[in-house]
């Protein structure tokens, strides 16, 4: 009975973890949407990533009391590493030649792809409940992304730059079943500090044009103040977040909170004086947000 116990507690502690992760990303559309006219996304994700890490060490150091040990099998954290810079890379690209609105569409095959990629990794099977309301909280998110307008929805057409973002979001949505695969034991605040140093790395390596062309004093105060969020929620808490309920539930549950960004951005930017949306559109919001609950009360198998 206390392992049943447990077990449900750790769970539940996995469900509220996704859904953090989803809250964080949702803010970070608009705050990033306050620094970027500023500062190229290239660079910005590389000083918000590099400022991570800086975080990390501390929290590790102050969590261990003494300086983090290189990695075993480092070459573990090259790829998860590689896998999440390839996702911010490839999105900067599709945005450059798409739209933010087609790319957000694309972006709700992430869950699924997970629950594939979780069946290839681990053989974790997904019940039909959960890809039902995978699929339904999937198209109530793709009304939202379209402001409600079937006509938007139904002449959306496969471009370049979102079969490239399709790539980006294939990596993403490995990145929980690899969790699993690559965690050798290590705590959660060492093995996202390996996995954030690792991004931090390659996205450096990618933005280098940018942020050598960068005024970073002539930068204004709201730019930092976007990049300390990013670099400290919306980084290091995401990434956090994903690898702590990537232990607890199966793939295909951990990133489908991502639904609810779009209506967590509803919200923010209704609170925030930004407008609010038509009730047709909330609707779309809600019917994500109920299947997202059956979802997580629904058998993992």
């Amino acid at each position: 009975m206390d392992h049943e116990y447990a077990s449900g507690k750790q769970k539940l502690l996995g469900h509220l973890a996704g859904l953090s992760f989803a809250l964080l990303i949702a803010g970070s559309f608009s705050v990033g949407d306050l620094a970027v006219e500023h500062f190229g996304p290239a660079a910005l994700n590389a000083v918000r990533f590099a400022i991570a890490v800086l975080i990390l060490l501390a929290v590790n150091f102050a969590l261990f009391k003494r300086f983090p040990p290189w990695p075993v099998q480092p070459w573990r954290f090259i790829i998860f590493g590689g896998l999440m810079a390839t996702y911010f890379i490839l999105m900067f690209v599709a945005l450059s030649i798409s739209t933010p609105v087609s790319t957000g569409a694309v972006f709700t095959l992430i869950p699924l792809m997970s629950a594939g990629f979780g069946w290839l990794f681990l053989r974790q099977t997904t019940g039909p409940i959960v890809i039902i309301s995978l699929l339904v909280a999937a198209a109530g998110a793709i009304w939202v992304i379209f402001r409600g307008n079937l006509d938007a929805i139904l002449s959306l057409r496969i471009g370049m730059g979102e079969a490239i973002f399709v790539v980006g979001c294939a990596c993403h949505a490995a990145v929980a079943p690899l969790v699993k695969v690559f965690n050798r034991g290590e705590s959660g605040a060492y093995f996202t500090l390996c996995s954030v140093t690792a991004s931090a790395i390659w996205i450096a390596l990618f933005g280098i044009p940018e942020l050598l062309n960068t005024d970073f004093a002539a930068l204004p105060s709201i730019v930092w103040i976007a990049i300390a969020y990013l670099a400290i929620f919306t980084t290091a808490g995401t990434f956090f977040l994903v690898q702590f309920a990537s232990m607890r539930l199966p793939s295909s549950k951990v990133l489908s909170y991502g639904y609810l960004t779009p209506a967590a951005v509803i919200v923010i930017e209704g609170t925030i004086g930004h407008g609010w949306v038509s009730w047709s559109v909330m609707a779309g919001a809600i019917i994500t947000a109920t299947a997202l609950l059956v979802m997580a009360l629904a058998p993992d198998g």
